[in-house]
C-alpha cells in the first residue's frame, strides 16, 4: 500500500483539490466551447455540406472517447497520473491554438475578398488541431477525477465524496457557460482586411482557457500527492481473457473435459479471484453491446439539431438566440432534472411498490431518446413546409415584377395572367415565349437549377422585361439577403453597401442580420430613408419607384424563417430526460455490479460505447440516401426502439449480484483448502527437488563416463 503524505487543508479539504477543480472547469469550458461552434465552422467557414460536417464532427467526438483507454494505460503503467495530465494538457493546448489559427481567414486571403484562397491549408490545420485535441482531452479524461481522489487520506471519505460532487458541478458549469459565450463570440465580426464571423475568437478563448487550466494545474504541483504507477488493471484483464481464449482453442479436442465457463480455461495461469472478477465484468460488458445506439442519437444535439436551428427563428424578444446556443438547454435541464429525479420521482415510484430496477430505467431512457427524435422529425416537417421549393437540376424558375402604375396582361408559355405588382415563382423545364399586352413575344431560356426575376418597365408606349438572376438558396446563419431595383430615371446611391445603381438596373445581394435596418436612398431629385424589420433567413427585392418620396415596394424572394427555435425545447427536454434516466443510472448500475478494483474497466467500456455511437452516426450519415432530414430522424428513432427491445430482452435474463460478497468468499476460503494447496505446493517442490537431484546424478555419471573415456584415450 502506498503511504500518503499529509497535505495542508482548508475546511477539512486538501488545498491541492482547489487547483484540480479550477483546472477541470477551465478544461471543460475549453472543450465544450470549442465543440459548440464546431459543426457551424465546418459548414460556413470550411464550406462543407451538412453530411460531411456531421461526419467529421462525429469522427472527432468518437476519437475523444476512444483515447481515454490509452490515457488510463499510460498513466497507470508508465508515467503516473500527474505527468500524464501535464504532458497531454500541453498537447491539448497546442491543438486548441492550431484550431484557432486555422479559423483566421486572412492568413490565406490574398485578394482580400473575405474568403480564404487556400482552403486546403485551413482544412489541414483544423484537422491537425482536432487530432491533438482528441488525444489531449481523451487522454486526461480518466486521470483528473482519479488524481483528485488520490489527494485525500483514508479517513477523509466524506470530504472525498463532497469533492466529487464539486468536481462534476465544475464540469456542468464549464459546459453551460461555454455554450452560452462561444456562440456570442462566433457571431462577432473580425478580420484584418475584411470583417467576417469570428470563429478564430470563438476557438481562441477556449485555447486561452486551456492555457490557464495547464498553468493552474502546474502551480499546485508541490502540494499534490502523486502516487506512482502501479500497473493498469485493464492490461491484466485483457491478458487474462486472451490466455483463456488461447488455452481453450489449444484444448478444443473432445478428449479434454469441458469447464463450467470459458474463462475457467485461464485457471492454469491466473488465480480464481481474478477470474471471478473478470466474469463479473464481462456480464456487464455484454449488456453494453446495445448501448451505442443511444449515444448515436444523443450526440446529434451538437450536429443535426444545431444545423436544424440554423433555419429557425431565434427571436426570443429581448434575446436573440444563436443556433449553437440552443445546446445550453441540455446542461440547464440536467441541473434541474437530476435532483427532481433523485429526490422526488424515484422515491415516489418506490413508494408505489414498482420494481423500477436500473436496467428498466435505462430501457425507459432509450425510449425517451427515441421520442426526442420523433419530436425533432415533427419539427423538421413543419420547417420543410415553410421552405421555398427550389427548382431541380432540369428546371428553372421565374417571377414577374410590374413597376408600372397599372396591371398588365402577360402570357408566359402556357400561363396567362393579369400581372399586378408581382407574381410567385413559375417553373419551366424548357424555353418559353413571353408576350406583354398581346404584343409580339420573345423567347426566354432559363438556366437549369436557377431562379430569375423579370422586371417589366415601360419605355415610351412599349413594355420591356429586364431579367435578373436571383438567389437560389436560403441565406445561411439566419442572415437576410437584400437587393434594390432602381426604377428612377437616373442613377441612385443606396448607403455604403450597395453603391451606385444605374437606371432600370438591379444591385447585387447584400447580407444583413436580424433586426430593424435603415436604407438611405440618394438621387439627383433628393433622398429618402426606408426602414424594414428583418427576420431570419429571408430575401427581399426592394423596388425604388418613379418617385423616391413614395414608399419603396417590397417583393419577397424567400420568406423568413417562421418556425421558432422554442419548438426545439420539447426534443431537448425528452433527450435530457433520457440522458438522466439512462446515463446516470447506467454508471450507477455498472459500479454496483463491478468488482472493487475493476470499476475503471467498466468506465473505459462505457466511454467506448459513446465512441461507437458516434461511429454509427457517421456511417449512417454517409450511407443513408434519404432526401428528407425528417426521414433520417425517424430512421434513428426506429433503430433505437428496436435496440431498446433487444436490451430489454437481455436485461430480463440478467441476475443482479453483490460483487463484495463474491470477493469475500474468496477472501475467506476454507483453511483446509488452503492447507491442501500448501501441501500440494510442498509436494510439487519436493518432487521438483528429487527430479533435479536425479538429473544432477545423471549429469554427474555422464561426466564421470566422459572422464574415464578421456583417460583411456590418453
Amino acid at each position: 500500500k502506498v503511504s500518503k503524505k499529509k497535505s495542508a487543508t482548508v475546511c477539512g479539504f486538501p488545498i491541492s483539490i482547489f487547483f484540480i477543480v479550477v483546472n477541470e472547469f477551465c478544461e471543460r469550458f475549453s472543450y465544450y466551447g470549442m465543440r459548440a461552434v464546431l459543426v457551424l465552422y465546418f459548414k460556413y467557414f470550411l464550406q462543407w455540406d451538412d453530411d460531411l460536417s456531421t461526419t467529421i464532427y462525429h469522427t472527432f467526438v468518437a476519437l475523444c472517447y476512444l483515447t481515454p483507454i490509452l490515457g488510463a494505460i499510460v498513466a497507470d503503467s508508465w508515467l503516473g497520473k500527474f505527468k500524464t495530465i501535464v504532458y497531454l494538457s500541453i498537447v491539448y493546448t497546442l491543438g486548441q491554438v492550431v484550431l484557432a489559427v486555422s479559423a483566421i481567414h486572412d492568413i490565406s486571403d490574398a485578394n482580400r475578398d473575405g474568403t480564404p484562397d487556400n482552403m486546403t491549408l485551413h482544412v489541414a490545420l483544423s484537422m491537425l488541431g482536432l487530432l491533438l485535441i482528441a488525444l489531449g482531452t481523451g487522454g486526461i479524461k480518466p486521470c483528473v477525477a482519479a488524481f483528485g481522489g488520490d489527494q485525500f487520506q483514508d479517513h477523509q471519505e466524506k470530504q472525498r465524496s463532497t469533492f466529487f460532487s464539486i468536481f462534476y458541478l465544475s464540469i456542468n458549469a464549464g459546459s453551460l457557460l461555454s455554450t452560452v459565450i462561444t456562440p456570442i463570440l462566433r457571431a462577432q465580426e473580425c478580420g484584418i482586411y475584411t470583417q467576417q464571423q469570428c470563429y478564430s475568437l470563438a476557438f481562441g478563448v477556449p485555447a486561452a482557457l486551456m492555457v490557464v487550466s495547464l498553468i493552474v494545474f502546474i502551480i499546485g504541483s508541490g502540494m499534490y500527492i502523486k502516487t506512482p504507477p502501479q500497473g493498469n488493471i485493464m492490461v491484466k484483464v485483457f491478458r487474462c481473457i486472451a490466455f483463456a481464449i488461447k488455452n481453450r482453442f489449444r484444448h478444443r479436442a473432445s478428449e479434454f473435459p469441458k469447464r463450467t465457463h470459458w474463462m475457467d480455461w485461464s485457471e492454469e495461469k491466473y488465480d480464481k479471484l481474478l477470474i471471478a472478477q473478470v466474469k463479473m465484468v464481462l456480464r456487464v460488458l455484454f449488456l453494453y453491446i446495445p448501448l451505442p445506439m443511444f449515444w448515436a442519437l444523443f450526440d446529434q444535439q451538437g450536429s443535426r439539431w444545431t444545423l436544424q436551428a440554423t433555419i429557425m427563428n431565434g427571436d426570443f424578444g429581448i434575446l436573440k438566440i444563436q443556433p449553437d446556443q440552443m445546446q445550453t438547454v441540455n446542461p440547464i435541464l440536467i441541473l434541474a432534472l437530476v435532483p427532481i429525479m433523485d429526490s422526488l420521482l424515484y422515491p415516489l415510484i418506490a413508494k408505489c411498490k414498482i420494481n423500477f430496477t436500473p436496467l428498466k430505467r435505462m430501457t425507459v431512457g432509450m425510449l425517451f431518446a427515441a421520442l426526442a427524435f420523433i419530436a425533432a422529425a415533427l419539427v423538421q416537417i413543419q420547417i420543410d413546409q415553410t421552405m421555398p421549393k427550389f427548382p431541380s437540376s432540369s428546371e428553372g424558375q421565374v417571377k414577374f415584377i410590374n413597376i408600372n402604375n397599372r396591371s398588365l396582361e402577360v402570357k408566359a408559355g402556357t400561363s396567362e395572367f393579369t400581372l399586378g405588382a408581382f407574381t410567385d415563382y413559375l417553373t419551366f423545364d424548357k424555353a418559353f415565349n413571353v408576350s406583354l399586352e398581346s404584343g409580339v413575344g420573345s423567347v426566354t431560356t432559363l438556366e437549369n437549377g436557377s431562379r430569375s426575376t423579370m422586371v417589366i418597365v415601360q419605355e415610351g408606349v412599349l413594355f420591356r422585361p429586364f431579367q435578373f438572376m436571383d438567389i437560389k438558396a436560403k441565406p445561411e446563419q439566419g442572415a437576410n439577403a437584400i437587393r434594390f431595383f432602381n426604377g428612377l430615371g437616373s442613377n441612385v446611391t443606396v448607403g455604403v453597401n450597395f453603391g451606385v445603381i444605374a437606371a432600370n438596373n438591379m444591385s447585387g445581394y447584400v447580407m444583413f442580420p436580424q433586426g430593424a435596418t435603415q436604407f438611405r436612398v440618394e438621387s439627383a431629385a433628393g433622398e429618402c430613408v426606408y426602414s424594414q424589420d428583418l427576420g431570419f433567413g429571408s430575401s427581399f427585392t426592394l423596388i425604388i419607384p418613379h418617385n423616391c418620396g413614395q414608399s419603396i415596394q417590397t417583393v419577397v424572394d424567400i420568406k423568413p424563417n417562421t418556425i421558432h427555435m422554442a419548438w426545439q425545447i420539447p426534443q431537448y427536454f425528452l433527450m435530457t430526460l433520457g440522458e438522466v434516466v439512462f446515463s446516470v443510472t447506467g454508471l450507477e448500475f455498472a459500479y454496483s455490479q463491478a468488482p472493487s478494483n475493476m470499476k475503471s474497466v467498466l468506465q473505459a467500456g462505457w466511454l467506448l460505447t459513446v465512441a461507437v455511437g458516434n461511429i454509427i452516426v457517421l456511417i449512417i450519415a454517409e450511407a443513408a440516401t434519404l432526401d428528407d432530414q425528417w426521414a433520417e430522424y425517424i430512421l434513428f428513432a426506429s433503430l433505437l426502439v428496436v435496440v431498446c427491445f433487444i436490451f430489454a430482452f437481455m436485461a430480463h435474463f440478467y441476475t443482479y449480484i453483490d460483487p463484495a460478497k463474491i470477493e469475500a468468499q474468496f477472501a475467506e476460503r476454507d483453511p483446509e483448502e488452503k492447507e491442501k494447496e500448501k501441501r500440494k505446493s510442498v509436494e510439487m517442490t519436493r518432487k521438483g527437488s528429487a527430479e533435479q537431484r536425479k538429473e544432477d546424478r545423471r549429469s554427474s555419471d555422464s561426466s564421470s563416463d566422459k572422464e574415464k573415456t578421456r583417460q583411456t584415450r590418453i
